[in-house]
């Protein structure tokens, strides 16, 4: 059983988030606040926010577009603290970045509320109607794609778009978020749960500068190595992959209208090619930290090489294994002669964007707590999932839909917007959702990571089986959305 399943404080929080309110006792709500706290001294000279989101980027950004415009949380004050300077893109630039994400329907759905889907398609991105996933040990392959591919599965836009989108509303809405970019936070100070008299009632804020600020509900956003999360001493499950991936801006050989995002798993870990535009595509190649290296070091000529035998070569497969996989896939056809997907090729590459190869470490990690009293952790803050799946951002956006509609929630019903007991009912609603889906990408992981015959032509038999199955499909693609419909409906 992996990592993931075995680790207890992985689980701590999801087990204890399944009690009702009514359930918790005081003793648990309290240990929840119980961190270093801070004499009351002159906090009332201070600024007092009604949320601070310490951290930018794409989740950070859409989680105050998402308050700022909510209808129940416009008259409250937000501040959201940028550490890097302000993303402005007048016009769209000739060439595109290697940082790229895949948006779910979902998540393009959040990011047309909250204004910046409009903003994002006028710049660029690109649509893809169908997934193609196949084993570089065996034939079998699985096509994910929508009904008479009328919708999109997703997109592919550039990380730097989509933050300029974001920004771009975010200066529409400056009568209730204020952003201050620019602004390194050094120190944050916790109030206690239960206020005692000579004791401050709100989370301090230090910045660089030595401006302090004060807030009633502080949301971490600030990435993998969350200054939020650390200074509260929530544990976190992490382990590397002993993998790299690396990214890359590819020329196609020839143009095509290009809405495939194309797979396939190699024994040192899959390698994925995803559309850009009908000429250009990005690559994603999650192998060991050795190859990463040498595939950095080659010339372009060699790199595109050994893109194009990676996603052609078949030189790891075996007779035994395409033998039992012909007769299994046989069988299939004649119980279900009307259903699977054909095979498809993908294009070939020909040149790739200049100074656009770049590597970086692979691992998984997961916040024992996403919550404590008057905080709230979102995006990978709270976890960090392998690319293989495409789902990192989306997860983070979930995040964003979910707390957004339980604070609007409790704005209504007239309650403190940093009370454990209400952020508890986040923390439930989304480790319900990420840690199955983290569990599985990181169970797929270890699967495809072998080439060991019994394991090959174990998954070889899903993989024919599942893409036969279009019911079993689509119960996939909607897993990897769950959890969106009902927060949208509130937005």
């Amino acid at each position: 059983m992996h990592k993931l399943l075995k680790a207890p404080l992985a689980f701590n929080g999801f087990g204890r988030c399944l009690l009702t309110e009514k359930c918790l006792s005081a003793i648990k709500i309290i240990s929840r606040g119980l961190v270093c706290t801070q004499h009351r001294d002159d906090f009332g000279k201070d600024e007092v926010y009604d949320v601070i989101i310490s951290g930018g980027g794409m989740v950070g950004s859409a989680m105050a577009c998402a308050i700022g415009m909510d209808p129940n949380l416009v008259s409250k004050k937000i501040l959201l603290l940028e550490a890097g300077n302000k993303k402005v893109i007048d016009k769209v630039p000739e060439t595109y970045s290697t940082r790229v994400s895949s948006i779910s329907p979902g998540s393009a759905t959040l990011l047309s509320g909250i204004g910046a889907w409009e903003h994002i398609t006028k710049m660029r991105c690109k649509p893809y109607k169908k997934m193609q996933v196949w084993d570089a040990c065996s034939d079998a392959l699985i096509t994910f794609d929508k009904e008479n591919l009328q919708e999109e599965m997703a997109y592919i836009v550039e990380n730097d778009i989509v933050v300029a989108a974001l920004t771009k509303q975010l200066d529409s809405l400056s009568d209730n978020v204020q952003v201050k970019y620019r602004s390194k936070v050094v120190k944050y100070m916790w109030p206690m749960p239960h206020l005692a008299v000579d004791s401050m009632p709100w989370v301090r804020v230090t910045l660089a500068n030595g401006e302090t600020l004060h807030t009633k509900l502080l949301i971490g956003a600030d990435g993998l190595n969350s200054m939020v999360r650390e200074e509260l001493g929530i544990p976190t499950v992490k382990w590397n992959y002993d993998q790299s991936a690396v990214v890359a801006v590819l020329h196609l050989a020839e143009p095509t209208e290009n809405n495939v995002a194309w797979q396939r798993f190699l024994p040192t870990g899959p390698i994925a090619m995803l559309p850009l535009s009908d000429t250009d595509s990005s690559l994603v190649w999650s192998t060991s930290h050795g190859l990463a290296e040498e595939l950095l070091e080659l010339d372009e000529e060699s790199f595109v090489d050994a893109i194009n035998s990676a996603f052609w070569s078949n030189e790891n497969q075996s007779e035994l294994i395409e033998t039992a996989g012909s007769l299994f896939r046989g069988v299939l056809s004649a119980i279900m002669p009307s259903v699977g997907s054909p095979r498809q090729l993908p294009p070939s590459v020909a040149g790739i964007g200049p100074k656009t190869r770049v590597m970086f470490p692979l691992g998984v990690g997961h916040a024992s707590e996403y919550i404590r009293h008057r905080v709230a952790l979102i995006g990978d803050a709270a976890h960090r999932v392998h690319p293989l799946a495409g789902q990192g951002v989306n997860l983070g956006f979930g995040d964003v839909a979910c707390l957004t509609q339980l604070l609007s929630q409790a704005a209504f019903n007239g309650k403190d917007l940093g009370a454990i007991q209400h952020l508890l009912a986040y923390e439930t609603e989304r480790q319900r959702h990420n840690l199955p889906m983290m569990a599985a990408v990181d169970l797929m992981k270890r699967l495809y990571s072998t080439n060991a015959a019994p394991v090959v032509l174990l998954r070889t038999f899903g993989l024919q089986a599942t893409n036969m199955l279009p019911l079993l499909k689509e119960q996939i693609m909607a897993f990897a959305s769950k959890g969106f419909i009902k927060y949208l409906l509130h937005l």
